[in-house]
């Protein structure tokens, strides 16, 4: 009983800090300075020969990418994606339990056999399907069967067999593994983190618009 009261409270601190330093900084954090990175092999929205590059570090169990998906990037895809202006990834930065880790790797084999469009609805229900309450003691939320039926609401229930096989034979931890080496060259310590053409971007929606705008203009 005092184990688990303890894990709470350990949890409940970590999360609190995260909480505290996304609203001090909104989205970022400190900056390490360009990182080169490589983008092949990585989903992403928006056009293919769009000059900027536009990265969002995040873990599919934090309760902070969550409103990012669901109260932000709608309006990113509508004023710098559709216009031409940045393409848009998401890499994995898995921290807070197994079930991060879990979720990372799925995600990876969704769009490993199923491609991009695929994996940008899955990605994005399985934000929306995160509880607003959420209890970070459990580790087993995000269950390979809680997993299936997720991707299973957005396509077909055969092509979600074929990714759960793919997801059993293969492993992915390479593929989060590339994803959390970037963050770390990055000194990212929270999500979501944004990053603009491999630099951590630190300021507001309406800064981080103006900025990839004038970085398109550059090119």
């Amino acid at each position: 009983m005092f184990i688990g009261v303890l894990l709470v409270v350990v949890v409940g601190i970590v999360l609190l800090a995260v909480y505290s330093t996304n609203q001090d900084k909104k989205q970022g954090g400190e900056s390490a300075g360009p990182v080169s990175i490589s983008y092949e092999g990585q989903p992403y929205m928006g056009e293919e020969d769009a000059p900027v590059k536009v990265i969002e570090f995040g873990d599919y169990k934090c309760p902070f990418c969550k409103d990012f998906e669901v109260n932000t990037v709608p309006s990113l895809v509508e004023d710098i994606v559709e216009p031409g202006y940045a393409q848009f990834y998401f890499m994995n930065t898995p921290f807070i339990n197994v079930d991060s880790d879990r979720g990372a790797q799925f995600a990876e084999a969704v769009y490993a056999e199923l491609g991009s469009d695929p994996y940008w609805e899955f990605h994005s229900k399985l934000f929306q399907k995160q509880p607003n309450d959420p209890s970070y003691e459990e580790i087993d939320l995000m269950t390979e069967q809680y997993l299936t039926d997720t991707l299973s609401s957005v396509v077909s229930d055969e092509e979600a067999q074929r990714v759960v096989e793919v997801y059993d034979e293969e492993q992915f931890e390479e593929a989060v593994q590339t994803d959390l080496d970037y963050a770390n060259d990055l000194q990212i310590s929270q999500t979501p983190t944004l990053v603009v053409n491999g630099e951590i971007f630190e300021g507001n929606y309406e800064e981080l618009v103006q900025h990839v705008k004038e970085l398109a203009e550059e090119e």
